[in-house]
C-alpha cells in the first residue's frame, strides 16, 4: 500500500520565510561593498548583457518595467549605470558605466564570501539539491507562463 505525502503548511510563505532569511545573510556581506542585493544583482546583469534595452532587462530578471525603473535610479545617481539612446528615438539602452563595474566586481567579491559561507552553514550536498530543486520549479512554472488560466 502506497501512502500519499501531501505537503505541510503554504509554499508561498515557506519560499518567502527562506527568501528572506537569505536575503539578510547576503545583504550582510555585499552591504560592505555599499550595495544591497537588488543592486548588486542589477549591476552584474547589465554587465553580463551589455547594453540592453530596459524591457530586455526587466524580463532577464523576472520583474515588471516600473519596478526596475525604480531599482535602476540610484545606480545611474551613483553614475555606475547610464541610459542612453537606442536604435531608435523612442528606444533607450542601459549599460554600465566603468565606475559601475568597478563596483559590481566590489559586490562580486562580498557576493562569493556570502555565497561560500552560505556553502559552510547548510552544506554543499543541501545547496546543490536546493539549486536543482529551484531551477526545475522555475522551469515549470516558466513553462507554465505560456498558459495563462
Amino acid at each position: 500500500m502506497q501512502t500519499t505525502i501531501k505537503p505541510q503548511g503554504c509554499t508561498n510563505l515557506k519560499l518567502r520565510q527562506l527568501n528572506r532569511m537569505v536575503t539578510r545573510h547576503y545583504d550582510r556581506y555585499v552591504a560592505e561593498s555599499g550595495l544591497k542585493n537588488t543592486q548588486y544583482a542589477l549591476l552584474s546583469r547589465v554587465v553580463r548583457l551589455g547594453p540592453v534595452r530596459p524591457s530586455d532587462l526587466a524580463k532577464h530578471m523576472q520583474m515588471d518595467a516600473s519596478t526596475l525603473t525604480r531599482n535602476m535610479q540610484p545606480l545611474v545617481g551613483q553614475g555606475w549605470l547610464s541610459i542612453g539612446a537606442g536604435s531608435d528615438a523612442r528606444s533607450r539602452l542601459v549599460d554600465v558605466t566603468e565606475a559601475g563595474r568597478i563596483k559590481q566586481a566590489e559586490g562580486q567579491r562580498a557576493w562569493k564570501e556570502a555565497q561560500e559561507a552560505l556553502n559552510d552553514l547548510l552544506g554543499l550536498d543541501c545547496v546543490v539539491s536546493l539549486h536543482q530543486l529551484l531551477d526545475a520549479c522555475i522551469a515549470r512554472l516558466d513553462d507554465d507562463s505560456d498558459h495563462p488560466v
